[in-house]
């Protein structure tokens, strides 16, 4: 009888995973990870028992109503904009990453933040992986961040960064990127999950230990997630993503997670040649300029806890092709076909021969339905010709019946048109379109009108 044959060790194991294999493959077969599976130094098996070991008296636990707050307070960043998204400053000894595309300005930020921690009396340690000294020393005299307490280190060796911790003694660390550094103390290039995973690790160790607050960079893949292993935005305390169009100068920062505050708040930049400055009242980024025209008409958008004017611009073009047009910029357009579908059968508002074109102004971007009776009143005014008044705002969702809905923070939407100077609000008390139209063709002086009433 033949032997049986002796089960060996899989030579081979996933990072993320685990999974084990016989053979080097670039693709782990379980977790369909890419560049994971790395040589097992060592046979891996299931520990059966731990042995329990005492806690010393400063690692002792203690009734939750005795831990003391006070020595934990929040720093300002010195960028109030930057501290609205965290909940109030930075927490001493947490781990902040931030995201974003690239070149949308994320080191720009970082490099101010850095600036303003130092003109406030904070040392801070600056450890660029992908950019060298002299020239983030460039773009600090443009920005003008230069500051005796900001110190530069452009290194991608984890072991050299904590060396420059301890001869610093920073009171706030910024790493750009954790992409960018490797330790040898895990296999694979700078940029691999394990890489990344130890990395990040290693420093927010030294977070928690020290009290020191770090911001780390992290690259994003093309569908905007942010790279790297998962469990990286389960280590850190804050996930910010930094965002905003390359047409246009306008960034937020947004809080994807937060442990120490609110994840609905939104700081808002302007991205300009000589740096990146806050912009506190973002209000007349969103508005057109000059005399009202036929086919506008201003909603009120939540962006996170803050309330924005946003004014909606349409345009209607007579058309003798069998299918017209419909273009949208800065709005969904399955929203707005519902909304002329709605106008056209609810309202008698003919749009079959008509190109119609709906667009937003300063580049934001609506996709909450309170948009959608400022859309409809944009696109009736533009067919028939007539304007409403500069002090008008209209916040409402529509339904496939016409009827207008309530949405969600209309008190703080009112409180915020009325501070703006918006005298009048069409919302959910006019109950229908055709009523809201009716009301504003009250209101506004007709321009061309092609047909009477609406």
């Amino acid at each position: 009888m033949a032997s049986r044959r002796p089960v060996t060790a899989a030579p081979y194991r996933c990072t993320e995973c685990g999974w084990t294999t016989l053979k080097w493959v670039g693709r782990c077969g379980e977790c369909q990870q890419w560049g994971t599976v790395v040589e097992a130094a060592e046979q891996t098996g299931i520990t059966r028992s731990v042995t329990p070991v005492a806690p010393g008296a400063a690692g002792a636990a203690r009734r939750i109503t005795e831990i003391d707050t006070q020595d934990a307070p929040r720093r300002t960043s010195g960028v109030g904009e930057f501290d609205r998204v965290l909940g109030g400053g930075v927490v001493p000894g947490a781990a902040i990453l931030l995201s974003g595309e690239p070149g949308v300005g994320k080191s720009t930020l970082l490099l101010e933040v850095a600036a303003q921690s130092a003109r406030a009396g904070r040392r801070v340690l600056y450890a660029s992986g992908e950019e060298s000294a002299a020239q983030v020393r460039l773009r600090a005299e443009r920005t003008g961040a230069l500051h005796d307490e900001l110190f530069l280190a452009s290194e991608t060796d984890l072991a050299t960064i904590l060396g420059h911790i301890d001869e610093v003694q920073p009171e706030l660390l910024i790493v750009d990127s954790v992409q960018t550094v490797s330790s040898g103390l895990s296999d694979g290039a700078a940029g691999q999950p394990s890489q990344v995973r130890e990395v990040a690790s290693t420093l927010i160790r030294v977070a928690k230990e020290r009290g020191l607050p770090v911001i780390i960079v992290g690259h994003v893949t093309k569908d905007g997630s942010i790279a790297g292993p998962r469990i990286l935005e389960h280590l850190v305390d804050v996930v910010c993503h930094f965002e905003g169009d390359r047409q246009t100068s306008l960034r937020f920062v947004r809080a994807l997670k937060n442990r120490f505050g609110p994840t609905d708040e939104v700081g808002c930049f302007d991205m300009t040649g000589s740096g990146i400055a806050e912009v506190s009242d973002p209000s007349a980024l969103f508005l057109g300029h000059g005399d009202p025209e036929p086919g506008t008409c201003v909603t009120i958008a939540m962006e996170g806890r803050r309330a924005l004017p946003v004014e909606v611009q349409a345009l209607a073009v007579k058309q003798t092709a069998p299918n017209p047009r419909r273009i949208v910029n800065g709005v969904d357009a399955s929203r707005v076909a519902m909304v002329l579908a709605v106008l056209e059968s609810r309202v008698g508002v003919s749009l079959a021969d008509k190109d119609v074109y709906v667009s937003t102004v300063g580049g934001v971007r609506l996709v909450e339905p309170a948009a959608d009776l400022a859309i409809a009143i944009a696109v009736a005014n533009a067919v028939k010709g007539r304007v409403v008044s500069k002090r008008l705002a209209a916040i409402g969702e529509l339904t496939l019946t016409g009827e207008i809905r309530n949405v969600t923070h209309a008190p703080q939407r009112a409180s915020e048109a009325a501070r703006l100077g918006y005298h009048t609000v069409l919302d959910s008390s006019s109950k229908k379109l055709a009523r809201a139209l009716n009301e504003l063709q009250a209101r506004g002086l007709p321009r061309e009108a092609e047909q009477p009433g609406f």
